[in-house]
């Protein structure tokens, strides 16, 4: 998925890093991050990662399964764009 938004981005001319990462890792580069896009098999451990980013100026995404499912990245982008977007965020 992390290469799919890559490439979208990159075929926008959106600059940006796209790092996958485990689950377990998070609380180790939480402070690196500006946005952390959870899967969707992964929406069980929402409560523990709003812990590991407390105060920190961090976007959390829960990823749709539809776009997950296909790794669209077109269309993860999009929804990554939209909450920033509504956010007021411009990347």
């Amino acid at each position: 998925m992390a290469a799919n938004i890559r490439k979208a981005a990159a075929a926008r001319g959106i600059d940006t890093k796209v790092v996958a990462r485990g689950e377990s890792e998070i609380e180790n580069y939480i402070e690196d991050i500006d946005v952390l896009m959870v899967g969707p098999h992964l929406a069980y451990i929402l409560d523990e990662v709003d812990d590991y980013v407390g105060d920190a100026p961090v976007t959390v995404l829960l990823m749709r399964r539809d776009y997950y499912a296909t790794l669209n990245g077109e269309q993860a982008l999009d929804h990554l764009l939209a909450e920033l977007s509504a956010k007021g965020v411009t990347p």
